[in-house]
C-alpha cells in the first residue's frame, strides 16, 4: 500500500494544503462546544457576564471591596475613579452618557488597556471580597456574623450601633480584629461554596451594575448576539474547509486512479504471452477498474482520516481534560476501548472475505467475459441453461460473500450509535453530582459530551478507515502484482541497430524453445534461413510448432538456447520497437479494432495516404466488400470485428500488415478463411509487392505453400524436412503424407 501512497508525491502541494485545511478544520470544530459551554453558562446563566471583574463600580462599593482584603494596590492600579473634578468636561459628559448613575455617585471604571494576565490575576483578588460584601450587606446571610461583631464591642458601643449597618459596624472595629474576622469570614465562604467562589461573585457584580442602572438585559442579549454570529463564523469556516478539503482529495483521488490505471496500462502493453499465462483477461480488467477504484475511495477518506481523526481525538480529549479536571476521563476511556473491541471483531470477521471478495469479482468477470465471447456456441449446442447455471453459481457466491461483509458492517452503526447514547447518558449522570457540588456548570457538562462525541466519532472513523485499508490493501498488492511483474521479454541497457546489408534476413541458428514452467521442449534444433526475395513456407501437424517458430521472430517469446538473428542480429540485442518496426504480422486469429476500415489499415500509421490505404486494400482482395457498404472506408468495425465474416476480417488484418511496408511478411494461417479463389490472386498479387522482401508464411493447406522458394516441414517440434515442394515429395515422409492427404497424386504433379 505504502508504495501507492507514494505515487501521490507529484501531488505534494495538494497534500500540504489538504493537511494545513484539515488542522484549521479539526480547530474550528474543537472549538464549537466551547461556543455552547459559553452561550449556556455566560449567556443564560451569567446574563452575560463573562468574568466576575465589574467594568464599573461605586466608590461606596469599592471602599468596602477595599475594606475585605489587603491586595489594594492591585485592583486600585487597574481602575480609574471618575468623578466631574477627575476628568475632562467632554470625557465626563461621555461616561456620564454610559453611566446615568455618576451624577449621584462617583465611579470605579475598569480601565481599557487591561493586559490578560493583569485581568485574571485581578480576578483571583477580587471575588472573594466581592462575595464577603454581597453575604454582609444581604440581611437574610449577615445576621450571624452581625451578632458576632455586636459581641465583640463593648456594651455601650453595641448598644449604640444597633441601628447601623454591619458594614459601619466592622469599620468600627480595631484593625487587628476586623482584619480576623474578614480571614476567618474568607475561610468559612470557602468551606461553603468552594469552587463556585467566582459564579457567586459574578452574582454580585450583576447586583452592582443594576444598582448603577446598566441594562442587565441588553448586556445578556448583546452577549448571546456576539457568541451566536462567532459561532456560525466558525460553521462556516468548517463548511468551507470541509468543500475545499473534499474538492482537493477527491482531485488527488481520481489523479492517483489515472496514474495507476496509465502505468498498470502500459506495463501490460510490454507484457509477453508468458506474462499473459500468469493473468487472466478478466482479472486485468478487474484490477484495471474495481481495484483501482477500491484505492481511489479510500484515498479520498485517507487523508481526513490520518490528519483529522488524531487531532480530533487529541484535542478533545485535553479539553475534556480542562473542562471536568479528571472527573470524566474514565468513561471517555471505556468508551474508546469499546469503540476498538468492536472494531477489532468486526475487523477479525470481516478481512479473509474483504480478499476472498476480489477474488470472486475476478471469477464472475471471467464466467461472463467467456460466456458471451462463446455465445454462438453456447447456442449452437443448446448450452444456456448450463451456462445460466454456471454463472448463477459465480453471482451466488459473489453475493453471499457481500451479504455476509454488509451484514458485519451493518452492526457497527447501531452499537457505535448506542455506545455514544451511553456514554452521553453517563456523562450527564455523574456530571449532575459535580454540578451540584460546584466542581462544574451545566454549559461544561454540554461541551463535555459534545467532546467525547467528537473523540468516540474520531476513533469511529480511524476504525472505518482500518476496514476500509484491508480491502484497499488486497487491491493494491494486486495492482503491484502486476507493476512489479518482471517482464521476461525486456529491451538491453545498450541495443544494437539492425544492419542495412542484411536487410530482411532471418536466420534460427540451432534454436530450442520451451515454455515457461513446460518439462519438455516444444522446439528443438530449428535451423534454416529465410531470405530477401524469397518465400519461406512452414507447414506440418498440429501441435508440430508452426506458430511458435514465428512467435518467436517478433519476440512474443526468447528462445531458451541457439540464436535468432533478424538483418544480422540478434533479436534480444535490438530493441522491440526496432525489430517490429521491420515485420509485418497478420496472427492466425484476425483482429480488428473498434473504429473504421480506414483507421484499422491505417493502424501502423494514422497518417497514412489513402493512395497507399486503397493500394494495401486491393492487394489484400478487400476492395470489393469494402466499395460495397454504404460508408466505403468508413464503415464502423464493432469491437472484435464482429460485425464482419472471418474472410473479410482475415483480409483487413492481411491489408494492414501490407500497409506498414515492412522487411519482413509474417503471416501465421492467415489465408484459412479465404476461398480458392480469392488465395490465388491475393497471393498473386501480394508476390508482386513482396519481391524484394521476406516472406514466412505458416499454412495448414498444401495450396498455399506449393510455389514457396522453401518448405520447412515440422513435427514433434523439429525440422524433418527442408527444400522445395518437389524436393520433399521425393525426400520427406511427413511433407509426402500431409500432401497426400489434401490432395490427389495426380494434382499434385499437375502442381
Amino acid at each position: 500500500m505504502l508504495k501507492i501512497l507514494l505515487k501521490l508525491r507529484k501531488e505534494w502541494k495538494s497534500v500540504i494544503i489538504v493537511m494545513v485545511l484539515l488542522v484549521v478544520q479539526a480547530m474550528a470544530e474543537l472549538a464549537l462546544p466551547d461556543y455552547t459551554s459559553k452561550i449556556v453558562n455566560i449567556g443564560i446563566q451569567q446574563g452575560g457576564i463573562d468574568c466576575c471583574v465589574p467594568e464599573v463600580v461605586r466608590q461606596e462599593t469599592m471602599n468596602n471591596i477595599l475594606l475585605a482584603t489587603n491586595e489594594d494596590e492591585i485592583i486600585l492600579e487597574e481602575y480609574r475613579l471618575i468623578s466631574k473634578g477627575s476628568v475632562s468636561e467632554e470625557e465626563y459628559k461621555e461616561y456620564l452618557e454610559k453611566y446615568p448613575d455618576l451624577e449621584n455617585e462617583n465611579l470605579y471604571v475598569l480601565k481599557d488597556k487591561i493586559s490578560k494576565d493583569n485581568k485574571e490575576k485581578l480576578e483571583e483578588v477580587i471575588a472573594k471580597p466581592l462575595v464577603m460584601i454581597y453575604f454582609v450587606e444581604n440581611d437574610e446571610q449577615s445576621e450571624e456574623m452581625r451578632k458576632y461583631v455586636l459581641s465583640q464591642l463593648s456594651d455601650e458601643v453595641a448598644v449604640n450601633s444597633q441601628d447601623k449597618s454591619l458594614i459601619e459596624i466592622i469599620k468600627m472595629l480595631p484593625e487587628e480584629q476586623r482584619e480576623g474576622m474578614i480571614s476567618q469570614f474568607g475561610k468559612q465562604l470557602d468551606e461553603k461554596l468552594g469552587g463556585m467562589i467566582d459564579q457567586s461573585a459574578i452574582t454580585v457584580v450583576k447586583a452592582e451594575y443594576k444598582a448603577i442602572g446598566l441594562d442587565l438585559d441588553e448586556i445578556q442579549t448583546n452577549y448571546i448576539w456576539k457568541s451566536g454570529f462567532q459561532m456560525l463564523g466558525v460553521a462556516l469556516l468548517i463548511m468551507v474547509t470541509g468543500v475545499v478539503i473534499m474538492f482537493f482529495s477527491s482531485g488527488m483521488a481520481c489523479k492517483l486512479a489515472k496514474c495507476l490505471r496509465e502505468e498498470v496500462f502500459e506495463k501490460v502493453l510490454k507484457y509477453s504471452n508468458k506474462e499473459f499465462r500468469d493473468f487472466s483477461t478478466a482479472s486485468l480488467i478487474t484490477r484495471s477498474t474495481n481495484d483501482i477504484q477500491q484505492i481511489q475511495g479510500m484515498i479520498q477518506m485517507l487523508f481526513r482520516t490520518i490528519i483529522y481523526a488524531p487531532i480530533m481525538g487529541i484535542g478533545g480529549l485535553i479539553r475534556v481534560i480542562t473542562k471536568s479536571s479528571t472527573s470524566m476521563i474514565w468513561i471517555i476511556g471505556c468508551a474508546i476501548l469499546a469503540v476498538l473491541t468492536i472494531v477489532l471483531i468486526l475487523f477479525i470477521v470481516a478481512m479473509p472475505k474483504f480478499k476472498k471478495l476480489q477474488i470472486l469479482i475476478d471469477k464472475i468477470n471471467l464466467v461472463a467475459r467467456e460466456i458471451l465471447t462463446g455465445l454462438p456456441v453456447i447456442r449452437a449446442f443448446h448450452k444456456e441453461k448450463t451456462e445460466e447455471e454456471r454463472f448463477d453459481r459465480a453471482n451466488v457466491d459473489l453475493t453471499k460473500v457481500n451479504i455476509f461483509v454488509n451484514r458485519v458492517m451493518s452492526f457497527m452503526m447501531p452499537l457505535l450509535m448506542f455506545l455514544m447514547s451511553f456514554v452521553s447518558l453517563m456523562i450527564v449522570w455523574f456530571g449532575s453530582y459535580n454540578i451540584d457540588s460546584g466542581i462544574m456548570q451545566v454549559g461544561d457538562m454540554m461541551a463535555i459530551i459534545q467532546y467525547t462525541m467528537q473523540i468516540v466519532m474520531a476513533f469511529l472513523m480511524v476504525s472505518m478507515i482500518s476496514i476500509m485499508l484491508p480491502r484497499a490493501a488486497v487491491s493494491a498488492n494486486r495492482i503491484n502484482e502486476i507493476l512489479d511483474k518482471d517482464l521476461s521479454i525486456k529491451d538491453k541497457e545498450k541495443t544494437k541497430k539492425l544492419e542495412s546489408s542484411k536487410k530482411g534476413l532471418v536466420e534460427f541458428k540451432n534454436v530450442s524453445f520451451r515454455y515457461p514452467d513446460a518439462d519438455v521442449e516444444i522446439l528443438t534444433d530449428i535451423n534454416f534461413t529465410a531470405e530477401p526475395g524469397k518465400t519461406t513456407a512452414i507447414i506440418g501437424s498440429t501441435g508440430s510448432g508452426k506458430s511458435t517458430i514465428i512467435n518467436l521472430i517478433p519476440r512474443f517469446y526468447d528462445v531458451t538456447a541457439g540464436s535468432l538473428c533478424v538483418d544480422g542480429v540478434n533479436v534480444k540485442d535490438v530493441s522491440q520497437k526496432d525489430l517490429r518496426d521491420v515485420i509485418g504480422f497478420v496472427p492466425q486469429k484476425g483482429v480488428l479494432f473498434s473504429g473504421t476500415i480506414e483507421s484499422n489499415i491505417k493502424f501502423s500509421n494514422p497518417n497514412m495516404s489513402d493512395e497507399k490505404m486503397k493500394e494495401a486494400a486491393r492487394i489484400a482482395q478487400a476492395t470489393e466488400f469494402i466499395e460495397s457498404k454504404p460508408d466505403n472506408y468508413q464503415t464502423p468495425i464493432a469491437q472484435g470485428g464482429t460485425n464482419v465474416s472471418g474472410g473479410q476480417k482475415q483480409r483487413l488484418s492481411i491489408a494492414r500488415a501490407i500497409a506498414a511496408d515492412p522487411e519482413i511478411y509474417i503471416f501465421d494461417d492467415s489465408f484459412s478463411a479465404l476461398d480458392y479463389k480469392t488465395d490465388c490472386v491475393l497471393r498473386e498479387e501480394l508476390a508482386k509487392v513482396t519481391k524484394d522482401k521476406t516472406v514466412i508464411i505458416v499454412a495448414q493447406r498444401i495450396n498455399t505453400v506449393l510455389n514457396a522458394d522453401q518448405i520447412i516441414t515440422l513435427e514433434d517440434g523439429k525440422i524433418v524436412g527442408k527444400g522445395t515442394h518437389e524436393e520433399l515429395m521425393k525426400n520427406c515422409e511427413t511433407y509426402r503424407q500431409i500432401a497426400l492427404s489434401q490432395l490427389s497424386e495426380e494434382e499434385l504433379n499437375r502442381k
